[in-house]
């Protein structure tokens, strides 16, 4: 299973990969480095998509259930003076291995290709493994994980975020919602010939706040914050500015649309009497394949029943590994948005680390985490496709 030699390549791998430097839409090293990692572990299939992931897929002796372990390839950024250690040195100190995208989520990606090759040279199984690591997930949660579902259709996916080995059966989603205000424009010396979209949003926002938000007794709230705001002109010298925009930051449960997400603010923005809008924001970015990215900032929640088979099965591989099994959920988004939510695929979580290291500067994976990841990939992997 974890002999001294796949135990060295797990830590070489871990380190190599956070030395790849690669923030979203420069993941390129850290592919590449992926890549020849599966080459040389006899992976049967490397593939390569439009928006630069990398998936490697390991072939059973007979056909049977497709697992898919999805780990991100890329990380945020570092900024160096914040750090005592070098962010891309994969550094090694008291049992600890240092570099941004140690534990978000570098150290998962070694654990699941390890796991995943080990387990195919120990045992005949049935089935295929596939191992991703997708592109552009901290910047769009689940759209790079559209192309991968769509060529695999997996049975099963297991998302590898830091979970401190617990079993993750959901998470809150996310979205971004834009809401703006119209105005008229006059100069700010005859402020009642205008209307100051401003004070519209003003009432506006105050309502807002008066919105009771949704719960759910395993995720908690569907928080609604708001992040920015900005008038226009802007800046707006004896103008009374004629529109108003602000973000919200909306944490999303089990069953919420878009259309039921909106419509909370549409209906205020009509009750006041207001001229303005609601609306999810977009965005788009470049791929390091040249390939442009873009999508709607709506990215939704999901919860696996307890009774489901995969729990129960992901249950028994997690005990076979000697770790204790427990159940949570995440608090932020992950991939999991697209494969569980949109896809409708059977979905957990299992990751190496703690999620409060993830983005922060000194960023580590303890290598026993490391190690456990392995270990609890293995098994998981070894039970579902037995």
């Amino acid at each position: 299973m974890l002999t001294a030699d796949r135990e060295n390549k797990l830590i070489k791998l871990c380190q190599d990969l956070i030395r790849a430097a690669g923030s979203s839409g420069k993941e390129e090293a850290a592919v590449k480095t992926a890549k020849s990692y599966m080459e040389q572990l006899g992976f049967d299939q490397i593939n390569i998509d439009k928006y630069g992931s990398i998936t490697g897929m390991l072939k059973g002796s007979r056909p049977g259930k497709k697992i898919l372990l999805d780990s991100h390839i890329d990380t945020v950024t570092a900024d160096k003076s914040a750090w005592s250690t070098a962010p891309y040195g994969g550094e090694i100190k008291n049992g600890k291995i240092y570099g941004r995208g140690s534990s978000d989520m570098k150290g998962a990606l070694a654990a699941m290709i390890m796991a995943g090759a080990s387990l195919a040279k120990d045992t005949d199984f049935t089935g295929e493994i596939y191992v991703t690591g997708t592109v552009h997930e901290e910047i769009f949660e689940g759209v790079a994980a559209r192309e991968i579902s769509k060529a695999i259709a997996p049975d099963f996916v297991i998302i590898g975020e830091a979970s401190g080995l617990k079993l993750m059966q959901g998470q809150r989603g996310r979205a971004e919602i834009v809401v703006e205000t119209d105005g008229i424009s006059s100069h700010s010396s005859s402020p009642k010939v205008g209307r100051n979209a401003v004070y519209d949003m003003a009432e506006l926002i105050t309502e807002i706040r008066k919105l009771t938000p949704p719960e759910d007794k395993l995720l908690g709230q569907g928080i609604l914050e708001l992040t920015d705001i900005k008038s226009s002109p802007y800046p707006g010298s004896s103008v009374v500015p004629d529109n108003c925009r602000v973000t919200y930051d909306r944490r999303l449960l089990v069953g919420e649309s878009r259309e039921t997400v909106l419509k909370q603010i549409n209906n205020l923005i009509e009750k006041l009497n207001l001229n303005g809008r609601a609306y999810f924001a977009e965005a788009s970015a470049k791929c390091w394949t040249g390939n442009l990215i873009e999508a709607e900032r709506f990215f939704p929640a999901w919860i696996l029943p307890e009774d489901h088979e995969l729990i129960r099965l992901a249950e028994t591989g997690i005990s076979k590994a000697e770790i204790e099994p427990e159940l949570s959920h995440y608090s932020f988004c992950t991939n999991g948005s697209h494969y569980a939510a949109e896809a409708g695929i059977p979905t957990i979580g299992f990751g190496p680390s703690r999620e409060e290291l993830a983005h922060t500067a000194d960023e580590y994976i303890e290598i026993d985490q490391l190690i456990e990841g392995f270990k609890g990939y293995y098994f998981i992997i070894k039970e579902i496709l037995k």
